[in-house]
C-alpha cells in the first residue's frame, strides 16, 4: 500500500507542472474537502501548490463543479489582464491534466483539482478590524461585478435550492411533524420563533420571482476566510472556495457576510448574552460591498441589503434547528446539543439585527443608496 506522500506525489504528477515533489501536508480549516499544500523544488526555488479532493457526498456532480470554476476563473483572469493588473494573486489558477481537463480522478473515483498557491496573502477566520470587513466585502462585490457578463450557458447548480429559504422552512415543518427523535418538546420556543419569521424570510425569493431582483452569479459562502488579504497592502485579493459559485441572488452573498462577520461572539458561542450584531462591522461591510457592486445592482437589491442579513441568518438558524430535530445528520457536531446551541446563537443574532434595522436603513439613506 502506498504511503500518503507517495499517493500525493503520484496524483499531482498527473497534472501538468514543473519541478520535483518534496512534501505534502494538510492545509486549512475547511470541513468539506480534503486539502493539502504541496511543496516542489524547481531549479532550487521552492514552489507551492494546493491539491484538493472534492467531497462527492456534498457535491454530487464534481464535473459540473469544475466546469463552473474553470469558466469563472478564466473569465476573471481575462478581465484582470484586460485591465493590465498584476495577476498572480487576483484569481485562483487551475492546473490541468495531460488532456487539458482541470481535474484528475483517482483509482477510487474521487475527483481532485490543483491550484497554484497564492503567496504572501492569508485568510482570516475572525475579522479583526472594520477595515478588513470593508476589504472583504469589496472583494466579494468585485467578484460578482466581474461575472455580470459571463458568456455562455447558465452555470450548473452545484447544490440546488441552497438558499431557497421557503424550502428550508418546509423541511423544518416536516421535521417538527415527524419528530423522529422526540426532541420537539424541548425546542418549542425556537420553533415558534422560527415560524414567526416564515413570511418575511421568503422576501428575496418572492422578489426574484416577480422580476424585481434578478438572478446573478454568486459565491453563496461568503465567510471572511474565503478571501485572501494581501500581507503588504491589506487589499482583498483572491476569492477562494468556489465550489458553490452558481446562479443565485446578489443579496445571498451580502446577507451571509453579515451573518458570519458581524456576530460579536461567533456561531459556536453557547452564552447568547455575548451575541449581538456589531454595527461597526456591518457598516464596513455595507460600504465595501456598495463600492464594488453598487454599479450593477437594481433599486430593489439595494433596498433589501439590510434585510438580507436577517433572512440569511434566519435561514442558517432553521437549518441548525432542523438538523437537530432530524438527528444531527448534516452538520458536524462536537457535543450532543451542538446544533441546538448554534440555532439559539443564530436566532439571538437575528433579534439583534432586528433591533438595529432602523439604524441599518438610516445608513443606506445617509449614503444616498437607492
Amino acid at each position: 500500500m502506498k504511503s500518503k506522500q507517495a499517493f500525493l506525489r503520484d496524483l499531482v504528477y498527473k497534472f501538468t507542472l514543473y519541478g520535483d515533489f518534496l512534501v505534502g501536508v494538510p492545509f486549512g480549516m475547511g470541513n468539506v474537502n480534503d486539502t493539502y499544500q504541496l511543496t516542489f523544488d524547481q531549479g532550487g526555488t521552492r514552489l507551492h501548490y494546493i491539491l484538493q479532493r472534492i467531497n462527492g457526498n456534498v457535491f454530487r456532480d464534481p464535473r459540473g463543479v469544475m466546469e463552473n470554476i474553470d469558466r469563472v476563473t478564466a473569465h476573471i483572469l481575462g478581465k484582470i489582464r484586460a485591465a493590465h493588473c498584476e495577476t498572480r494573486k487576483r484569481t485562483l489558477r487551475l492546473l490541468r491534466n495531460s488532456e487539458g481537463k482541470p481535474y484528475v480522478v483517482d483509482e477510487q473515483g474521487h475527483y481532485w483539482r490543483a491550484y497554484v498557491f497564492v503567496e504572501n496573502a492569508r485568510a482570516y477566520e475572525v475579522l479583526e478590524t472594520p477595515e478588513q470587513a470593508y476589504r472583504i466585502a469589496e472583494a466579494f462585490g468585485a467578484f460578482q461585478n466581474q461575472l455580470v457578463d459571463l458568456p455562455g450557458k447558465r452555470l450548473n447548480e452545484t447544490i440546488p435550492d441552497f438558499h431557497n429559504t421557503p424550502k428550508r422552512f418546509e423541511r423544518l415543518e416536516k421535521a417538527v411533524k415527524e419528530d423522529k427523535f422526540g426532541r420537539v418538546k424541548e425546542v418549542l420556543p425556537e420553533i415558534e420563533f422560527a415560524l414567526s419569521l416564515k413570511d418575511e424570510a421568503g422576501t428575496l425569493i418572492r422578489l426574484n420571482k416577480s422580476g424585481d431582483i434578478p438572478e446573478r452569479i454568486t459565491h453563496n459562502d461568503t465567510k471572511s476566510n474565503n478571501i485572501l488579504i494581501d500581507d503588504l497592502t491589506g487589499e482583498g485579493m483572491c476569492v477562494l472556495d468556489l465550489d458553490t459559485v452558481m446562479p443565485g441572488l446578489s443579496l445571498y452573498d451580502f446577507g451571509d457576510m453579515v451573518r458570519s462577520a458581524t456576530n460579536s461572539a461567533g456561531e459556536d458561542e453557547v452564552d447568547c448574552s455575548k451575541v449581538w450584531m456589531r454595527f461597526d462591522l456591518y457598516e464596513a461591510l455595507y460600504r465595501g460591498f456598495i463600492s464594488s457592486a453598487g454599479g450593477f445592482m437594481t433599486a430593489a437589491e439595494k433596498e433589501n441589503l439590510p434585510l438580507s442579513g436577517k433572512i440569511i441568518t434566519t435561514e442558517i438558524g432553521i437549518r441548525f434547528l432542523t438538523d437537530y430535530l432530524e438527528g444531527d445528520t448534516y452538520f458536524k457536531i462536537r457535543r450532543p446539543k451542538h446544533n441546538l446551541e448554534r440555532c439559539r446563537n443564530q436566532f439571538t443574532l437575528v433579534k439583534s439585527i432586528t433591533e438595529q434595522m432602523a439604524e441599518m436603513q438610516k445608513l443606506a439613506k445617509d449614503l444616498g443608496v437607492r
